[in-house]
């Protein structure tokens, strides 16, 4: 009787033992196996302006050269899905962007807002009209900025969240594109400061929101200080007139030395 009890004991200590350990296994499982790569956003994400496009990415013009690229090569994710196109906006990339996420998925980056507010028209606007018909244009996007875009960063971020439960997700700003004070051909000194002004205003509201849904932003406004236009060793494209797209896009050594670093740091 003695022997049977322990028996018992013994058999149900074993079972316990290695449910827990089946438990753990099973939990671990889960949390390795969310390291998919998943790159969204716009042509900063995409990597306009960086050169040596995927020639099946199209209009899309993603870059071997861009950030998301350079991160994957160098750090061989599970699986890497790179769905950042030029021109889009926070309606795109819920129309068109958002389906390799999933439970797998361990890293988002993000880069989304700019063609909300107007960027391209406003530096078209700058570029070719007076300094009041430039800070008019940019006060209509600042209008914008602080009214309809936090809703939509919103609508975006929730539903990477659901669909990508497990996810780290960086959402990207965009840098300062001159450096003041400087003898520069091109724009008015009025109209670069208000063009930084306003870039200032769209990575505070991206970073707000993006801080309200537990998500890291990561500011590249530092790393591409001393960098800008007119500083003299630019990561960014001034206008180009030979290629109209790649104007006021991160050059390849904005996309390695500007956005790469910033994901380092944050993923």
């Amino acid at each position: 009787m003695r022997r049977s009890r322990l028996v018992v004991f013994l058999s149900s200590l074993l079972l316990a033992v290695g449910a827990a350990l089946t438990g753990a296994t099973a939990a671990q499982g889960a949390e390795t196996a969310a390291t998919g790569y998943v790159a969204l956003g716009d042509s900063y994400s995409s990597g306009v302006g960086a050169g040596s496009y995927i020639s099946s990415s199209g209009d899309c013009k993603r870059s071997t050269k861009a950030y998301p690229s350079l991160w994957a090569a160098a750090n061989s994710p599970s699986s890497f899905n790179f769905t950042a196109c030029s021109g889009a906006r926070t309606d795109e990339v819920l129309a068109h962007q958002t389906g390799p996420l999933g439970a797998g998925t361990g890293l988002v980056s993000l880069s989304i807002g700019g063609n909300d507010a107007g960027f391209a028209d406003i530096m078209t606007t700058c570029v070719l009209q007076s300094d009041s018909a430039c800070l008019s244009r940019i006060n209509t996007g600042r209008a914008y900025v602080t009214s309809t875009l936090p809703g939509k960063l919103d609508t975006v971020y929730s539903t990477i969240r659901t669909k990508a439960p497990s996810a780290q997700v960086v959402v990207f700003g965009y840098p300062r594109f001159y450096q003041l004070g400087q003898s520069c051909l091109g724009l008015s000194e009025t109209k670069r400061k208000a063009i930084n002004d306003a870039s200032d205003l769209l990575n505070s509201t991206i970073a707000k929101r993006v801080a309200d849904h537990g998500f890291t932003f990561a500011d590249v406004r530092s790393t591409f200080t001393g960098h800008e236009i007119c500083s003299g060793n630019s990561w960014l494209h001034s206008v180009n007139w030979l290629n109209v797209g790649e104007s006021y896009h991160p050059t390849a050594a904005g996309q390695s030395g500007g956005y790469l670093p910033a994901l380092n740091n944050a993923a």
